[in-house]
């Protein structure tokens, strides 16, 4: 299986495709073993919470949740369209991610 996840955590990023199709959030976490991610605010479950100690919370709480991170693209800061990730890779052998789209830097 490939380890490989085209997303970063702190990207900005479209889902495009589950009941969140279409919503924008920030990447929170990457999981490159399980090829999932987690979006600020997307994604949303109910854990049932047990208070640990005196004074914790408990009950029904609203998590993030992992999305598979083939069911989202990058959105590209310069032009705003959702995008697939190209590489450039420079004369002195640094590497850097580019919108498919408009060819800018990511």
């Amino acid at each position: 299986m490939n380890n490989k996840v085209h997303v970063k955590t702190g990207d900005t990023v479209i889902i495009i495709s589950g009941r969140d199709r279409g919503k924008k959030g920030k990447v929170l976490a990457v999981s490159p073993k399980e090829g999932k991610v987690i979006i600020e605010g997307r994604n949303m479950i109910s854990k049932h919470v047990k208070a640990r100690k005196m004074g914790d919370q408990a009950g029904i709480v609203q998590a993030e949740s992992a999305i598979y991170a083939c069911k989202v693209q990058i959105v590209c800061p310069r032009c705003g369209k959702p995008t697939r990730v190209a590489h450039k890779v420079y004369e002195d052998g640094t590497k850097e991610r580019i919108c498919a789209k408009c060819r800018e830097s990511l």
